[in-house]
């Protein structure tokens, strides 16, 4: 076989002190079998040919972050063993309703030719792609070994496709939903699991909206002994979500369901027995429709938490405060604003050792829920808590109607250390509530502080002065989210010009045009991609970009035919595979 592959790649026998490898193919190849990082891969297939070639047959994983960026011939040329696949495909802004729901990024080309190279596929990861039922019927009748499916953000399916995979993937590890914008006919998919079948490992039906065939869940979880993760969605019961932890209490991951009021539950102690029971417990989310009355019965099975997801529960200040305690290994946690300042408190008192927050809004449209007598939501007060209590933070996403400069700089001078940072002041434009000035100070402390930076998300009112900070600081920053944000074509040009590892670039309704566009000439093919809508950029300069830079896609989203000036959505990105085949007609690619 090394022979072979010799012929196939080299062509003829380089001298033996030319070679930078000098061991055999095969032992090469068993060595880069330890090298999981995708990044670390591509860079070994970079060091010489005969790396190349080692990597290309060992390789049994691939990840592509653009779905045009390559075309599935070339990954099939390139990579004859793939076993698993993680692809994603609309842009990030697609979940914010700014991409046509007709866009593209349609798997089916993919499994066609992966039949055929890979008919051993066994592990598909997709995230924010096109899945019809037609798919996932395929899918399942065309790889016997098929285990893992994981769906995230993605359209286009009903669960008719997922009784398809029930019924023909024999030996499914992992079925995963998550955030899909799935048709549901009924719970009868679940059904679809042969009598015989026990391989089940992980399932996330969450977010699927209709009653499921409970009876059938039951007996699946029941024989499945090796199941780790079960994430149902609202409309199991407390007294059905009884029944199925004492059907696996070697759970490490949950999802509840509704975790309000339940008449057929005969007993809390019951119920807290039951969670008592899951010693292995590390993640817990759900908690649809909480009750204060029942949460106690969480309170045995947190000891080992290290993931809190409570991004569907609104909790109050009250209630976070006495669950905290119970989890003194807590590294995550997800909380709405429901839990306001006082919960965040909490969080900082008891989270000793938390890595990541994330705070989202319960009515992210609601602009004057204070006014109306609703919550307040949070604001800096809390966030300076937080980073009083938790030196370890690292990750934030971080949603509120008010935030200062001098609370911002106070945060990162307590945690240094973030990766991600990401905090969106829901009012459009809002300055320094305190001082009326500004937000760049606080930008400008976010990347002067914390050096290993990687991806950032910007708001409130911004001057070109923040895009200089990040520019000249952020140098290990790789993606930068910009909303509402910048005074001139200067801003996006400092980050263009200053940021040598940024990949991904993010604009949404800010004043750049033309000239910030074609400031990124030189630094275009070594990014993954370039978003811009509702900003100064018209056609003209995106067929300057697209005549300067061929080997980049160049595409206008063109909603309004009547304007032929302004170009509304710019998408940019590298690819190998050229101009895309399927692009609908308000798709220009220029």
């Amino acid at each position: 076989m090394a022979a072979k592959r010799k012929k196939e790649l080299e062509g003829e026998e380089k001298p033996q002190e030319n070679r930078i490898s000098t061991f055999p193919d095969e032992v090469l190849e068993r060595v880069l079998v330890f090298v999981k990082s995708h990044k670390d891969r591509s860079a070994v297939s970079l060091v010489c040919k005969d790396w190349y070639n080692a990597e290309r047959w060992s390789r049994t994983h691939v990840f592509i972050g653009n779905c045009y960026s390559v075309s599935p011939e070339m990954v099939a040329r390139r990579f004859p063993n793939i076993r698993s696949l993680t692809l994603k495909g609309k842009p990030r802004f697609y979940d914010f309703n700014l991409v046509p729901p007709e866009w593209g990024a349609d798997i089916h080309s993919w499994l066609v030719i992966f039949a055929l190279a890979y008919p051993f596929l066994e592990e598909l990861r997709l995230k924010r792609m096109t899945v019809t039922d037609d798919s996932l019927e395929y899918l399942a009748r065309s790889f016997p070994g098929f285990k893992a499916l994981s769906l995230v953000s993605c359209d286009g399916f009903s669960t008719n496709g997922l009784a398809s995979v029930a019924s023909y993937c024999r030996n499914l590890t992992e079925l995963d939903i998550q955030e899909s914008g799935i048709d549901d006919l009924g719970g009868s998919w679940l059904s679809c699991f042969p009598d015989n079948f026990t391989s089940l490992e992980a399932l996330n039906f969450a977010n699927l909206h209709s009653e499921v065939n409970f009876d059938s869940l039951e007996r699946l979880v029941a024989r499945c002994k090796s199941l780790r993760v079960l994430k149902v969605n609202k409309h199991v019961t407390l007294e059905q979500l009884r029944r199925l932890l004492i059907r696996a209490p070697q759970l490490m991951e949950l999802g509840t369901g509704s975790f309000s009021q339940d008449h057929k539950l005969r007993s809390d102690t019951e119920l807290e027995n039951a969670f008592s029971n899951c010693k292995n417990l590390h993640t817990i989310s759900g908690l649809w429709v909480v009750s204060s009355l029942y949460l106690p019965a969480l309170y045995p099975a947190c000891s080992n938490l290290t993931f809190l997801n409570l991004s569907y529960a609104p909790l109050q200040s009250t209630e976070l405060a006495k669950l905290l305690p119970s989890c003194p290994l807590l590294r995550r946690l997800w909380v709405l604003d429901t839990v306001e300042d006082k919960g965040l408190e909490a969080v900082g008192s008891s989270c000793r050792l938390l890595e990541e927050l994330r705070v989202f809004p319960a009515d992210p449209f609601d602009q004057e829920i204070m006014l109306e007598g609703g919550h307040s939501g949070v604001t800096e007060s809390g966030f300076i808590s937080v980073s009083e209590g938790c030196p370890n933070l690292h990750y934030v996403l971080y949603f509120c109607r008010q935030m200062t400069n001098v609370a911002v700089a106070t945060v990162v001078r307590n945690c240094p250390n973030f990766t991600h940072f990401r905090l969106c002041i829901m009012n459009m434009c809002q300055p320094d509530y305190l001082t009326n000035e500004p937000m760049d100070e606080a930008f400008g402390a976010v990347v002067k502080s914390c050096t290993k930076l990687r991806r950032l998300a910007v708001s409130g009112l911004l001057t070109d002065c923040a895009f200089e900070y990040i520019g000249t600081y952020a140098k290990n920053l790789e993606t930068l989210s910009v909303a509402f944000a910048g005074s001139s074509d200067r801003g996006m040009q400092c980050v263009l010009q200053g940021c040598p590892k940024l990949r991904k670039l993010e604009i949404r309704d800010s004043p750049f045009g033309n000239a910030a566009l074609l400031s990124g000439l030189e630094r275009y093919e070594s990014m993954r991609s370039l978003w811009m809508s509702a900003c100064k950029v018209t056609m003209s300069g995106c067929r300057l970009l697209a005549r300067e830079m061929p080997r980049l896609n160049v595409e206008v989203i063109k909603e309004d035919e009547g304007d032929d000036i302004q170009a509304e959505k710019v998408y940019v990105y590298r690819s190998v595979a050229g101009p895309r085949r399927d692009a609908p007609p308000f798709v220009l690619t220029l």
